[in-house]
């Protein structure tokens, strides 16, 4: 019996998850505890293993959106390779039994699947099969399109085909696509295969049956390109053109413009030239970033977001760094940087203005006596926020290992959701990208971000002499509805006190 493997709950508030990429294909042999895909969620991405040993048939295709609970693949534990080569009479057999396919008198009813989150409706984009034709269980009949994804609509049965709704039509989730003639055996056409094969291979040739038709993603590209989908040869089902096969037609594109009579004038070759170094690709967005570009619009719209900003002499915490670095590093194993001063300097300030530490829940706000501090950490698939817990009760090296752990297992994919959800208070360091100065976005459902920025030598006035000293430039940003300009200023002037005088922060004054 084949073996159902399905969506399982990757975390909270995690309904849809993204097939990112099968390293294994459609009819290959795995193995139990084998990694066969990659999936993503908005918020890290997983690994897949195989529940079982056996024959792998794909369901879900790469960059399928998926809900929580919905199929992904089979696989049948009965393939090995070899039985394939002990029935070839076998095969015959079918063929003829083929012809006396029968109706079960069941009728299923396919309908609108949940394609994620907030999505209500979906439009049918193009019907792979007609009216009345014999599909196979699995089979892809059709193309539905939501406001965010395109989706192939697989058969749940074999049998004949009874079409609901037609091409252009707008369903809603749960609404009738069509309706399967549940039969046994194989397509009614298998008992003409002697008379034809002459016909049979003649298709082949020209296409199948969405041959020369562009899905709809190929299609825009096709028309920014000015390019003919008659002129492009479908590689994905049954002859139909794929989004890369629209891609590699952009390629020899150039291949029809330059024809004998346009070499004539002197004008077409400099319009040519320019026009094939301008290229213009398109890369589906990720779930990871579709849904920081979500909260953060949620945040402006929702939050009474200020930013206050004031500025830090470093020159005490980089003199005492450079002091001590190295029997620091010798003691600790670990290197001292910068923000472990920010962090620790941060919690004294958070813990002496607890509404900066404090978040909205409908109409209470709630205060925490911790300081569970959330760095930002940007990673080649977006930007994630791990979370140091009970950072007020870790010494400077403690904060430093796991910054380290924590920025390792972002880069690396590997956070778990745990370790991202629940901070209390965010700090975002721009300055290692050279930015000088910005207003950070609330992290939701927190009431305030620290922003840092690039340590810039300036003349600054010190008793009275103007000196130059290394300063950074420090943001606040801060939900207006919690917190106060007076607390939010004050908290900002505290951080800039223990950091331009770090010895408070040992001394706790």
């Amino acid at each position: 019996m084949s073996v159902e493997m399905k969506v399982l709950p990757v975390g909270e508030s995690i309904n849809e998850v993204i097939v990112a990429e099968w390293f294994k294909e459609d009819g290959e042999f795995v193995e139990a505890e084998e990694i066969i895909c990659e999936i993503e969620s908005d918020k890290a991405s997983f690994e897949l293993p195989a529940e079982a040993s056996g024959i792998l048939k794909i369901v879900a295709q790469q960059e399928a959106v998926l809900g929580i609970g919905e199929t992904i693949c089979f696989i049948e534990p009965n393939g090995e390779g070899g039985t394939p080569t002990d029935k070839p009479a076998e095969a015959e057999t079918p063929v003829q039994e083929a012809t006396e396919s029968k109706a079960t008198g069941e009728v299923l009813e396919m309908r609108v699947p949940t394609v994620g989150e907030s999505i209500n409706e979906v439009t049918i984009g193009e019907w792979f099969k007609e009216d009345g034709d014999f599909v196979q269980n699995e089979e892809i009949i059709c193309e539905i399109e939501s406001d965010k994804a395109t989706f192939e609509f697989p058969s749940e049965a074999t049998g004949k085909l009874q079409i609901a709704a037609q091409t252009g039509d707008t369903l809603a989730i749960g609404d009738l696509i069509c309706k399967i003639e549940v039969m046994t055996g194989d397509a009614p056409s298998t008992s003409v295969p002697s008379a034809t094969p002459a016909e049979t291979s003649a298709p082949v040739s020209t296409g199948g049956y969405a041959s020369g038709h562009p899905a709809p993603a190929a299609s825009k590209i096709l028309a920014e390109k000015g390019i003919n989908p008659a002129d492009v040869q479908g590689t994905g089902v049954g002859g139909r053109i794929t989004k890369e096969d629209a891609l590699k037609a952009q390629k020899t594109a150039p291949t029809p413009p330059p024809p004998a009579p346009k070499a004539e004038p002197t004008p077409a070759p400099e319009v040519a030239t320019p026009t094939s170094e301008r290229n213009v690709s398109r890369k589906r967005m990720t779930s990871l970033r579709r849904t920081i570009a979500k909260r953060l619009v949620s945040v402006k719209n929702e939050t009474a977001m200020l930013t206050t900003f004031n500025e830090v002499d470093m020159k005490p915490v980089m003199d005492m760094r450079k002091q001590h670095k190295e029997a620091f590093k010798d003691k600790h194993d670990i290197g001292l940087g910068f923000m472990s001063f920010f962090v620790k300097a941060c919690c004294i300030a958070l813990q002496e203005f607890p509404s900066v530490n404090a978040q909205i829940d409908g109409n209470q706000m709630v205060y925490s006596d911790f300081c569970d501090v959330s760095i930002a950490v940007s990673t080649p698939k977006g930007l994630v926020v791990p979370v140091i817990r009970n950072a007020e009760k870790l010494s400077f090296a403690g904060v430093e290992k796991e910054i380290v752990r924590l920025a390792v297992k972002a880069r690396d994919g590997k956070l778990s959701i745990p370790e991202m959800t629940g901070g209390t208070f965010t700090i975002t360091n721009g300055g290692i990208f050279g930015s000088m100065l910005s207003t950070p976005i609330i992290n939701a459902p927190q009431a305030a971000i620290l922003g840092m920025h690039n340590i810039v030598q300036r003349p600054v006035v010190v008793n009275g002499e103007v000196v130059v000293r290394p300063i950074m430039y420090v943001a606040l940003s801060y939900d207006h509805r919690i917190i106060d300009g007076r607390e939010s200023v004050s908290f900002l002037v505290r951080v800039k006190q223990l950091l331009e005088d770090p010895a408070r922060m040992m001394l706790m004054v």
